[in-house]
């Protein structure tokens, strides 16, 4: 796999610190960039063109969903997973449904993280097992983690 360059979205300094920190870990992984609200995601995501996001839904000035929607235009190639507290079961379809590859909750993000991101950043789906029962496409719920 080659070096991954990952922008962090969240509002939450400490968890932003403790991703980054996981992430720092694997030299495959290259954080370039983070941002703390949905506005400055989008401005980081066009400049910095990275290979994945990591995202938030509950953001400040624009949420998760309308970054993710978003940044097909303004950055195509990059690969959206969401990294949030935010548990609704309706919200994993409709996460994956605007073209994210992975949904991980952040209360499983010491088991899920690294699987997560090294899924997506291979072109698969990723979705905690806390979602598994969701109503999910069959692709999705394929290769959910079990």
């Amino acid at each position: 796999m080659s070096t991954v360059r990952i922008l962090l979205v969240d509002d939450f300094a400490p968890f932003l610190s403790y991703v980054r920190n996981v992430l720092a870990e694997y030299p495959e992984f290259d954080v370039i960039g983070e941002a703390a609200d949905g506005l400055e995601a989008l401005e980081k995501a066009k400049a910095l063109q990275p290979s994945l996001i990591l995202l938030d839904i509950g953001l400040p000035k624009l949420d998760g969903i309308q970054v993710a929607t978003q940044l097909r235009t303004i950055a195509p190639l990059c690969r959206v997973l969401f990294l949030t507290a935010h548990s609704s079961r309706d919200m994993v379809p409709l996460a994956l449904s605007i073209g994210a590859l992975g949904y991980v909750s952040k209360w499983s993000a010491v088991r899920d993280l690294v699987p997560a991101v090294k899924a997506v950043c291979s072109g698969n789906q990723f979705v905690s097992r806390r979602f598994a029962s969701c109503d999910l496409p069959d692709p999705i719920k394929l290769q959910t983690r079990l």
